[in-house]
């Protein structure tokens, strides 16, 4: 990882720290989204860096990496892989997931994924939490608390992954407002994000194994609308925090 990668990445873990310690909900939106927002920023000025240099810039390439989801047999993983997911689509990273969703298979440039898995660890403890809270209240009976927990995980994922990528789609807006490469259609950011795309399915394209494709949910899932009511607003209120590794991100989902 470069310099520019770990100051990037700083600023972001800084910027969810102060999402969570914020009892202001309008606060604590304000600072997921700069948080993404900054980590897109910091991927685009990477990609225009690429495609200006000829040496050590050049070289980053897209890659594929292991991320640890849970142990076999755990509750709710299709609940993480779910998470991770809507993430790394903000973040532009495809998955690839184990049959058993005990892992993923990331697919991006570092930056991305580095990005991906600081947002995942953080709001991977705050999806347990929330929907902790929630079945503790009694307001899922009398549905099973296993269908319950499913069903608010889920939408939890699925309202984070919206916001963030709001996010980046507003940054790449600006991005391409200001104009941030020099003069020349070749190295305009329009075109620039087009071949980082280009690139990544391209990577993909050749690397990945994966046969079929993954849903979250499985025709045995059964619903329940107040516990995915009660997942959607959590996932609009998290309060975010940087701090926790995997592992006890993962011990938390555990318990």
């Amino acid at each position: 990882m470069t310099n520019h990668d770990d100051r990037s990445l700083a600023r972001v873990a800084a910027l969810l720290r102060q999402a969570e310690g914020t009892d202001n909900e309008h606060e604590a939106e304000a600072f997921l989204a700069a948080a993404q927002r900054l980590a897109t920023a910091a991927s685009i000025d990477l990609a225009l860096a690429r495609a200006h240099s000829t040496n050590r810039a050049k070289q980053a390439k897209p890659a594929q990496r292991t991320v640890t989801v849970g142990e076999r047999g755990s509750k709710g993983l299709r609940t993480y892989v779910a998470l991770f997911s809507g993430i790394g689509q903000a973040n532009q990273v495809k998955c690839d997931v184990s049959h058993d969703s005990t892992y993923v298979l990331a697919f991006g440039f570092p930056e991305d994924i580095d990005a991906t898995e600081a947002l995942y660890a953080s709001l991977l403890v705050q999806m347990a939490k929330s929907c902790e809270s929630y079945l503790a209240s009694g307001a899922h009976l009398p549905t099973p608390k296993i269908t319950a927990r499913l069903n608010f995980q889920l939408a939890f994922a699925g309202r984070i992954g919206a916001r963030l990528q709001q996010a980046r789609e507003e940054e790449e807006r600006a991005a391409r407002r200001d104009g941030r490469a020099t003069s020349g259609a070749s190295t305009s950011t329009e075109l620039v994000l087009r071949n980082k795309e280009l690139e990544l399915a391209d990577f993909y394209r050749q690397t990945s194994k994966a046969r079929g494709s993954w849903r979250a949910v499985s025709s045995g899932n059964a619903w329940c609308a107040r516990s995915q009511r009660a997942g959607d607003r959590a996932g609009s209120d998290a309060r975010i925090g940087a701090q926790s590794a995997f592992a006890g991100a993962r011990r938390a989902l555990g318990r």
